[in-house]
């Protein structure tokens, strides 16, 4: 599999973790996002959407075209299904709803607020204050999240394994501390984030540990 990603994008990061998870190979492919290269014309062809992440996978189609999944979300639905162990949702059908629920709160609740594309146009068109936007919905965002999640958390957002989840929670909090938010009031996500910080498939996914991180 090749993984189009950008090593500071919470979303590809997500998919690095899962991939990580399910001790899954895959190709890294870097698209340098602040040089603009998702727009090019190349990148469009495989990702109208112009964002990262996009897996190609090891399939093709009945032309004999790869196939390639954008959205984090599908991709780990796509993973989950064809590749169940480890497992990424619990056994129970509502905990593993509310695995996804948790995750949604941030995936559509909260990152798509304080991403790229959208703090350029509240800064260049709208006149704004990124960083103040950013910590506002954000803020909003993890205060869901920690309330919801007292319902489920164990060692984890839902129980005492890692879920869908804790997959979103990680890279949601390290972007919040760049853009300051005070994180004292949500223990619970705090607590989580550390637990999953001892795993060897959140650390392989870290920014930190990607090659095209800056200086790396």
């Amino acid at each position: 599999m090749k993984l189009y990603t950008y090593w500071r994008s919470t979303s590809a990061w997500r998919v690095r973790i899962a991939l990580a998870w399910k001790g899954l190979p895959y190709e890294a492919v870097a698209v340098p996002l602040l040089e603009g290269q998702q727009h090019g014309e190349d990148y469009r062809a495989l990702n109208a959407s112009a964002q990262v992440p996009l897996l190609i996978l090891d399939e093709d189609d009945a032309a004999g075209r790869p196939l390639g999944i954008a959205q984090s979300m599908a991709i780990l639905e796509y993973l989950e299904e064809r590749h169940p162990t480890p497992p990424l949702l619990p056994g129970h059908p509502w905990r593993r709803a509310r695995a996804r629920q948790l995750a949604e709160i941030v995936n559509s609740g909260t990152q798509p607020l304080q991403n790229l594309a959208t703090i350029q146009r509240v800064k260049d068109a709208l006149g704004g204050d990124p960083d103040a936007w950013v910590r506002h919905f954000v803020g909003r965002g993890l205060a869901s999240l920690e309330r919801t999640a007292g319902e489920t958390a164990g060692t984890f957002l839902v129980g005492d394994a890692p879920t869908f989840a804790d997959v979103y929670l990680v890279p949601q909090l390290y972007a919040a501390r760049r853009y300051a938010v005070e994180l004292a009031p949500y223990p619970t996500l705090t607590r989580v984030e550390a637990a999953c910080a001892a795993l060897p498939a959140f650390q392989a996914a870290h920014p930190d540990a990607q090659p095209d991180k800056p200086g790396v």
